[in-house]
This record gives structure tokens, C-alpha cells and sequence, in this order.
């Protein structure tokens, strides 16, 4: 069930905005969750931000590439090691519940 927003987009049941695709705040709600969560699974991942669970991998791979994110997974659970030059922390956890 998603709600609006007053920015107009909506939010899934968790009070989670739902961005485009081709919006970078979709890769900081990606990257809020992963902080967040304390066991950061693709499952657990795509329940609370209703992010694609098939598009995780590739939008962690952006988060590397275009914001200088060093995030690995290992196994089934996702590890941000440092958050780069380019994203502050306490900014990006904002977007995940704008």
C-alpha cells in the first residue's frame, strides 16, 4: 500500500519514498538501508525500501562508481566499509524516510 508524499512521490508501507529509477535519491534510500539494517540482506533490503531486489547489486555498483561508496557484500549481507568523500552520512539517512 503506498501513501503520497507531499513532494509527490510515494511512500510504501514503511513510510518509504519511492523515487524514480533514475533519481540518485533512490540510491541513497538503497544506501540508508544498508546502514540501518542489521542484518542487510537483498531480502531484507527490498522489504523495507520496496527497491527492486534484482537491481540491488547494480545500484550498489553506482553507489561505488558514482559517489566513491566502498560497500561489499559479503555472502548474502551487504557491508558499508566507508561511506567515501562525496556522501555524508547523517544527509543521506534523511531520504530514508523524507
Amino acid at each position: 500500500m503506498m501513501t503520497e508524499v507531499a513532494m509527490g512521490f510515494p511512500k510504501n508501507q514503511f513510510g518509504v519514498p519511492q523515487y524514480p529509477d533514475n533519481d540518485a535519491r533512490k540510491l541513497f534510500v538503497l544506501l540508508s538501508a544498508i546502514d540501518l539494517l542489521e542484518r542487510p540482506t537483498g531480502s531484507a533490503i527490498a522489504d523495507l525500501t520496496s527497491h527492486a531486489r534484482e537491481a540491488i547489486d547494480q545500484d550498489v555498483m553506482r553507489l561505488r562508481e558514482e559517489f566513491g561508496v566502498n560497500l561489499h557484500k559479503v555472502g548474502d549481507i551487504y557491508h558499508i566499509e566507508s561511506w567515501g568523500d562525496v556522501i555524508q552520512r547523517e544527509g543521506i539517512k534523511r531520504f530514508l524516510k523524507a
